[in-house]
């Protein structure tokens, strides 16, 4: 499956820049100080109940490509930093002024460039994971930001995890201080354990690949419904055709609890849990070119995990492909490739009932089924801003209407 996945990428990238699909607009020209949304734009840009705070182009950024971001605030100075992968770095950017971000350094790839590159944070460090052969692991000191010798400037790793050399994804569990790199060259590309309590020395714990590839998870403490597992330490994975759930809190010995899946699945990518660990949502990357659908997220009922149950689909407005996505409250961010970021209320879980409260579109290109656009959303940082990476458009930085 992860060769299927491949494949169609390559496939549909060719047609993701068509010339005849450009608005008229400067995609390399950085945009500062904040645009309202009236009217349903904010400039050039498709919106509802969202501003945009500036964007910084691909051009400015100096690189061609974006992939996943992350997010960092200084619990010294509680500036908010944004972290960018690209093809072949990872960019450090001071947001903490929405409307006039700053380029503080770039991290290059420890090896060659990748269209796939991942970063989490724990303790103030960055733990970057690329699918660029021989990458291995980097750990970069964030603290670092704080005064630079120049700016922008070029940093160095502060240490190199190399057990395994390519990974497409890493998750970390804050409460345990365990990474789980998935979809790497160890495990069959299964489920990879770091500790990483001590940045200065991480220590290799083991793996599986009982479950199959792993192209994403979420690890997470249980505080959920089901009694039966509270406290457990939970990786709750995406697994092509499955979401699975698994208990690793014994390293040696981690153990499948159930998997689920639904019907018509394409390539199940990603998920996130809600708040009260009772609702998983995930995305499923291919569906909308195999079988023609709006863009789907699937939600799951996890009250009980040992017979966790799918409860349907909510559809967004085109076919853009879904991509990550990620739950805060009673809200759920959707990366929606060429359709932007969606805004959808899950207030109520029943898919009929969620809503969408708002977007923004930082692909005013077209809504095609194609791998471009906005490929992750952050939207943890406690001032509002809300930040997106569109792989061809730039970093957004978004702020809701009126705040």
């Amino acid at each position: 499956m992860k060769l299927k996945l491949v494949i169609f990428f390559l496939g549909i990238l060719t047609i993701a820049c068509r010339e005849d699909d450009l608005v008229e607009e400067d995609f390399a020209v950085s945009i500062e100080g904040r645009v309202i949304c009236q009217n349903g734009l904010a400039g050039s840009y498709a919106c509802d109940n969202y501003d945009i705070m500036s964007r910084i182009s691909n051009d400015t950024l100096g690189v061609t490509r974006l992939n996943d971001l992350w997010g960092w605030t200084d619990p010294n100075t509680q500036k908010e930093y944004a972290l960018l992968g690209t093809y072949n770095s990872t960019i450090f950017i001071d947001i903490s002024l929405a409307e006039s971000p700053k380029i503080i350094g770039y991290l290059p790839s420890n090896s060659d460039s990748s269209n796939w590159r991942d970063i989490k944070v724990y303790e103030n460090h960055a733990y970057i994971v690329s699918e660029a052969e021989n990458h291995g692991m980097q750990v970069f000191d964030l603290t670092r930001l704080r005064n630079p010798q120049e700016q922008p400037m070029v940093f160095n790793e502060d240490v190199l995890y190399t057990i395994f050399t390519t990974s497409h994804n890493l998750v970390i569990n804050k409460q345990s201080g365990y990474a789980y790199a998935v979809g790497s060259d160890t495990f069959n590309g299964g489920v990879h354990i770091i500790n990483i309590q001590n940045p200065q020395q991480l220590i290799f714990e083991g793996g599986f690949d009982f479950i199959g590839y792993t192209h994403d998870a979420q690890a997470i403490t249980y505080n959920g419904p089901d009694l039966d597992h509270v406290g457990k330490e939970l990786l709750l994975s995406s697994n092509e055709d499955f979401v699975t759930i698994t208990d690793v809190t014994n390293k040696s010995n981690p153990t499948l609890i159930s998997r689920v899946a639904q019907d018509n699945v394409g390539y199940i990518h990603q998920g996130w849990i809600d708040e009260s660990h009772r609702y998983f949502y995930a995305n499923d990357e291919l569906d909308e070119a195999e079988f023609g659908f709006k863009s789907r997220t699937l939600v799951f009922d996890f009250t009980d995990l040992d017979n966790p149950v799918y409860r349907g689909p909510y559809l967004g407005p085109t076919q853009a492909i879904d991509h990550n996505l990620y739950t805060n409250g009673t809200e759920l961010f959707l990366s929606n490739y060429t359709n932007g970021v969606r805004i959808v209320d899950i207030t109520e879980s029943d898919p009929a009932l969620m809503s969408e409260i708002g977007f923004f579109d930082t692909y005013p290109q077209n809504d095609d089924t194609i791998f471009d656009g906005a490929w992750s959303v952050y939207p943890y940082f406690e001032s509002g801003n809300i930040i997106i990476s569109d792989i061809s458009n730039g970093l957004f930085i978004i702020r809701k209407t009126g705040t």
